[in-house]
């Protein structure tokens, strides 16, 4: 065993809230500190004068009595640590942890007995419970009855507001009266703040920012009152926890800081800082109300007599001496602006941030100061709307974000030099500011054959809106103009089964339907794939070539891939994402790396030379294909006047129908309306087949639907040509085309103008 011992699960009691702290025990000192607050009671091991071990509904309980009567209480310890305790106890603090028995029969009837600043209530001489009387806020007596009233911590889950003594009269002895012998008890003990008596001292019309006005400061043996017009505030010693003299960043102004706990209140407001203004050139001289003995005897000579200067230093002194604190001074920080300063905003209020020596400070409306030892993180981001100043923004442990806006940029390099200095780890939140590494992703990086679900799912939805867009731009150039009323006409002239024009617009009223469905489906597939507004389109990644080299792995996942089998059997059940944070600490302890570092060195060469000698196939396969280009550009040519050969006698055919009436057709739309479909020349095969198959009403029926299915737009394969060559060679003769049925109407004169026509060739 040492010379110290340290807990840093224990927790003490303030005003009926369990504060967590840090509990350590020296061979001459005892410390404990207190988390929330940062608080440290301190005192030296021989003003301890007795230790008990008490048992608590939750653990154990050390109860340390000084011998000036203070009791301090430390809770949360287990049962198994008073052994240990209580031989340490027992070498250093010359006494022993003596175990105390807790009654628990439930009485409320028993013997008040006060020990310290305690009130111990005892049934059949065991402690029922105590009562630590600086609780106390108020007590009144009546005839058998002491009232207690007690002060209310805001943090507390459960307050104890009241509690009430009934206190018999006895004939012992009539002169005592044992009420008012409890009361005066109470009184002695209690936190009772009493203006009794002249003040030490007095400062009028003090300038306040928190609470806001101008009150007049009177200074008391144990406490400080502020009178102003509308409040009077009492604050007591006990609850001030720091001291803070800050300069204004005009140089002509000065703060001082009075950190409260618990905070003083006004209706609902509270108010845990206190802060006047002074300026700098504002004098004015003192005489305090005490004698020269009562100075150096209860001040150790921090106080004289009768005292001049700056206003602001006169009254940091008394307080400082009073209150028994430091004051907080700002450190070594010196922003750009030569100040100590940095002008910033929190939230909607304008103010000062004060970077000090062990936290922040920021003056004045919220006041906020932040230490580091509850900083988990700050960030620098981004001001959101504009780009002359950034934003601070500091974590606490417990998840609170202060965020410090509008700071300019100016300021930057000398803020982040501090906190760089301080040791406080700077993060980056939302894609701003720095970057922590990522061992995930890392590791993700080099399994390049592995297979990505998501990613493909994202190719996927890529290509499919690629397309989608290609289809639009084909649909709209490839769209064939149809007059409106002319689609039966042309059924009737060119068509083998044209029976009559209604069937032909019920067959055109299909196909149009058809496009319409297209066109919806279109639709509705595009409007799942719009983009954002603001957004770029995605281009099209190249796929990537499975030939090409790997990218060299680093040392540190060369050791990882050894590794990492090890770390898992450590760690059973561990995740992917908890071996990397742990292969990340152990590479970090790792201090000699030369044997990864020359691994990743010739992993490098193998892959600098691998790279080129694929750069170099890349190179010969790209002349080889540019060659078979240049081959295949003179075969594709001869195409050409085959095509123009096959639409020789389709011009010859339409022409010959100019000057036909009614059912006159010109030369544009019908050579446009031909274009939209495959067949452009099996009008002429029709003409034939009508005429011979005049009297076969259902080979019609078929026959018509085949040709509309044939009709739909498609484009050309090899074997379509080579039916349209096969076409061409098989032209219906002159008297092919002419030997058509006669019918009625304006048909049969365009068709005998036709005939007329040709005899006349």
């Amino acid at each position: 065993m040492g010379d110290f011992l340290e807990y840093p699960d224990v927790v003490q009691e303030v005003r009926g809230s369990m504060n967590p702290g840090r509990l350590k025990l020296q061979s001459n000192t005892v410390i404990f500190k207190n988390i929330k607050t940062g608080k440290v009671d301190q005192f030296q091991s021989s003003d301890v004068e007795t230790a008990n071990w008490l048992l608590r509904a939750r653990g154990h309980c050390l109860k340390l009595k000084l011998k000036n009567g203070t009791i301090h209480r430390y809770d949360g310890f287990k049962e198994s640590e008073y052994e240990k305790l209580s031989s340490f106890i027992s070498k250093y603090y010359d006494t022993d942890l003596s175990k105390v028995d807790i009654s628990v029969r439930g009485w409320n009837w028993g013997v008040a007995d006060f020990v310290g600043n305690s009130l111990d209530f005892l049934v059949n001489d065991k402690l029922a419970f105590e009562i630590p009387l600086t609780n106390v806020s108020h007590t009144t007596a009546s005839k058998n009855e002491v009232t207690l009233e007690f002060h209310q911590n805001d943090d507390a889950a459960v307050s104890l507001m009241e509690l009430r003594f009934h206190i018999p009269s006895t004939d012992k002895d009539p002169e005592k009266d044992p009420v008012q012998e409890f009361h005066t008890n109470v009184l002695d003990k209690a936190d009772i703040i009493q203006a009794t008596g002249e003040s030490i001292a007095t400062f009028e019309e003090i300038q306040c920012l928190t609470p806001r006005g101008r009150y007049d400061i009177k200074i008391y043996p144990s406490f400080l009152q502020l009178h102003g017009k509308t409040f009077d505030y009492k604050i007591p010693y006990a609850t001030v926890l720091r001291l803070f003299l800050l300069p204004h960043k005009d140089h002509r102004q000065m703060f001082f800081v009075v950190s409260l706990d618990p905070p003083i209140k006004q209706g609902g407001t509270r108010y845990p800082f206190l802060i006047l203004l002074f300026n700098k050139e504002e004098e004015t001289t003192l005489e305090i109300g005490l004698s020269e003995a009562d100075l150096q005897e209860k001040y150790d000579g921090k106080l004289s007599k009768e005292m001049s200067g700056p206003l602001y230093e006169i009254i940091s002194k008394v307080m400082k001496a009073l209150v028994n604190r430091k004051i907080t001074v700002p450190g070594s920080f010196i922003g750009h602006s030569g100040t100590h300063a940095v002008g910033c905003s929190f939230k909607a209020a304008t103010g000062f941030l004060y970077p000090l020596e062990r936290g922040f400070m920021f003056v004045h409306k919220p006041p906020i100061h932040v230490r580091f030892d509850e900083v988990a993180n700050v960030n620098f981001a981004r001001s959101a709307g504009s780009t002359r100043s950034f934003d601070f923004e500091v974590e606490t442990k417990s998840g609170t974000v202060y965020t410090f806006v509008s700071i300019e940029k100016e300021e930057y390099t000398k803020l982040y030099d501090f906190v760089s200095n301080k040791g406080l780890r700077v993060k980056n939140i939302g894609g701003k500011g720095f970057k922590e590494t990522n061992y995930e992703e890392m590791l993700d990086s080099g399994e390049e054959d592995d297979h990505d679900a998501y990613l493909e799912r994202m190719k996927a939805e890529g290509k499919e809106r690629d397309e989608d867009d290609e289809d639009s731009d084909s649909d709209s150039e490839d769209e064939d103009f149809v007059a409106e009323g002319s689609g039966s006409d042309v059924a009737e002239e060119y068509d083998t089964d044209a029976a009559t024009s209604e069937s032909d617009s019920d067959g055109s009223g299909g196909d149009n339907e058809e496009k319409k469905k297209k066109k919806e489906k279109h639709k509705k597939e595009k409007t799942k794939t719009v983009r954002e507004p603001g957004t770029r389109k995605r281009k099209k990644k190249d796929k990537k070539d499975p030939n090409m080299p790997k990218r060299p792995q680093s040392a540190y996942f060369l050791w990882l891939n050894e590794n990492r089998e090890r770390i898992k059997e450590e760690n059973p059940g561990i995740s992917i994402i908890d071996v990397s944070k742990k292969a990340g600490e152990q590479w970090k302890t790792v201090t000699d790396k030369s044997k990864w570092d020359k691994l990743a060195v010739v992993a490098k060469e193998e892959y600098t030379k691998a790279m080129a000698e694929y750069k170099e196939q890349q190179q010969a396969a790209g002349q080889d294909e540019g060659d078979d280009d240049e081959e295949e550009e003179p075969k594709r040519k001869p195409k050409s006047p085959k095509k123009s050969l096959t639409k020789s006698p389709k011009k010859s055919a339409t022409e010959s129908k100019a000057g036909a009436g009614g059912d006159y057709k010109s030369k544009e739309f019908i050579s446009s309306s031909e274009s939209s479909g495959d067949d452009d020349e099996k009008p002429l095969k029709k003409k034939k087949k009508r005429a011979e198959d005049e009297d076969k009403p259902l080979k019609k029926k078929k026959k018509r639907e085949d040709d509309d299915d044939d009709e739909k737009p498609l484009k050309k394969t090899k074997k379509r040509e080579e039916e349209d060559e096969e076409e061409e060679d098989g032209l219906p003769s002159d008297e092919e085309i002419l030997s058509t049925p006669p019918s009625s109407g304006a048909d049969s004169g365009s068709e005998e103008e036709d005939e007329e026509d040709e005899d006349d060739d």
